[in-house]
């Protein structure tokens, strides 16, 4: 949001925790200079798909224009090797995915209409395999990348633009309560300076920080007779 703002944007945020969206609307606006409303907070859980046209309309109306619509959340609950836990399991899944689904199926129709617009899903390097750390995870994000892809192919020839980032470790709340050993962690900014370099240049999809592009290259040529027997 900050990144947008800088470039000129007015900006919806959108969160289920208002004090902190308002203080970053704060910020924003602060920045933006007195009497500018840079930035508009939104409450919004993403798993309440029945609010999203609502809200969405509720943004357009505010706005005046919508043009970049990114999808930030995420839920990773850790698991033990050993624990299959339906809850956390549909945390996962109705976050990540449903919750995708609910507001980009709304970014797609109202962009194809417009014949513009860009779409961006901040997905993750988890989606490449189906790894053995966090089953419910990998699956959302690789069920993120499959949606995200098929909105591409069906958008481009209509003018909208269909981005998917794939980062590694990012230091959020999200990996302070991971389990998992990080390494080659980056910062948030970094993953935003790049998303925008991303839009500018309408990028299919990338990886940040870039060489988890051969990690990935990789995994994906692991036979799977070798990667069932593997550690991570």
């Amino acid at each position: 949001a900050r990144r947008l703002a800088r470039e000129g944007f007015s900006v919806a945020v959108l969160g289920r925790r208002a004090e902190p969206l308002e203080a970053l609307c704060a910020q924003i606006n602060a920045e933006a200079g007195p009497g500018t409303a840079r930035a508009r907070a939104y409450v919004h859980d993403v798993t309440h798909y029945g609010a999203v046209p609502a809200v969405f309309q509720a943004i357009l109306r505010d706005l005046g224009q919508v043009d970049i619509v990114i999808y930030c959340a995420g839920v990773l609950l850790p698991v033990e090797l050993s624990e299959f836990n339906f809850e956390k399991d549909r945390a996962a899944l109705e976050t990540n995915v449903l919750g995708a689904v609910a507001w980009l199926n709304q970014a797609a129709m109202f962009f194809e209409r417009m014949g513009s617009g860009h779409i961006v899903g901040i997905s993750s390097i988890a989606g490449e395999r189906g790894r053995i750390g966090n089953p419910a995870y990998n699956a959302s994000k690789a069920a993120l990348n499959s949606y995200l892809e098929s909105l591409r192919n069906r958008l481009t020839r209509k003018g909208v633009h269909v981005l998917t980032v794939k980062p590694g470790f990012v230091d959020t709340p999200m990996l302070q309560s991971s389990r998992a050993k990080a390494f080659w962690v980056i910062s948030p900014e970094q993953v935003a300076d790049e998303t925008w370099q991303a839009i500018r240049r309408r990028r299919q999809g990338f990886f940040v920080p870039g060489r988890w592009q051969f990690v990935a290259l990789v995994l994906r040529h692991i036979p799977s007779v070798i990667f069932r027997r593997m550690k991570f």
